[in-house]
């Protein structure tokens, strides 16, 4: 349900379920981790992450729910293939935007916070319902989620298993651009992104996920800074700044 498709040094990852409003089944987590390395892998250098159809992702597949009752073992796994799967993408040492439109619900809002930013168009709703089901949020999810919101709007998500418009998701912190052309507003960050460093975007992000973490000091990232003065890249970068 995962279709990887490289253009340039762009990836997009798509979900593609619409049937089922792009709910990832118990057994599709691993996969989407993978393709999301894939893409590393095959010299993408931006990874954008959607929904084919009318959502994004509607969250974990209650399909597979009424098993995952009567199977202690496959409930494990099953939280720990999500929780895995998602550190995963958040860790890929490459940008990623994920671009929301329609429904974007429980582990779909998990998929978003993986992604280093959020895009959402006017009409995607959000909310986190585990609350209604009668079953709780993987920590690593919670802790994404106070990071970006704090814990005062994430007790009110949680608590409430309410929905969120978009104008409201982005005044909360839970996304970074609410935008009527989706797409066009990918592609402009898109190409603004690009135009950096690609050794400073990874160092970077690195650094983004350390700090979330509650880590102010790093000596890999103190290695990072060093190594990337010497490199070729800043002095490229320099002698096309003083020529202008």
């Amino acid at each position: 349900m995962f279709d990887l498709a490289l253009a340039g040094s762009v990836a997009r990852l798509t979900l593609v379920r619409p049937e089922a409003r792009n709910a990832i089944p118990a057994h599709g987590w691993g996969d989407l981790a993978a393709r999301a390395e894939e893409a590393v892998a095959a010299g993408a250098r931006l990874l954008l992450v959607g929904g084919a159809g009318a959502a994004f992702c509607a969250g974990a597949d209650l399909g597979d729910f009424d098993a995952l009752r009567d199977d202690p073992d496959a409930r494990a796994r099953f939280r720990t293939n999500m929780e895995d799967a998602l550190e995963r993408l958040a860790r890929v040492p490459i940008p990623t935007l994920a671009l929301i439109h329609g429904a974007c619900f429980g582990a779909g809002v998990a998929l978003a916070m993986a992604c280093d930013l959020r895009l959402a168009a006017p009409a995607a709703r959000f909310g986190i319902t585990p609350a209604k089901l009668g079953i709780a949020y993987p920590q690593s999810d919670v802790a994404r989620l106070v990071a970006l919101v704090g814990p005062g709007q994430a007790s009110r998500l949680l608590f409430t298993a309410g929905t969120i418009d978009a104008g409201e998701a982005a005044r909360i912190g839970l996304v970074e651009i609410v935008s009527d052309d989706l797409e066009s507003s990918a592609e402009a960050l898109t190409q603004v992104v690009l135009a950096n460093s690609a050794g400073s975007l990874a160092a970077l992000k690195r650094g983004i996920g350390l700090a979330s973490a509650g880590h102010a000091r790093d000596a890999g990232q103190d290695e990072s800074f060093e190594a990337l003065f010497g490199g070729e890249d800043l002095a490229a970068r320099l002698a096309a700044f003083r020529g202008r």
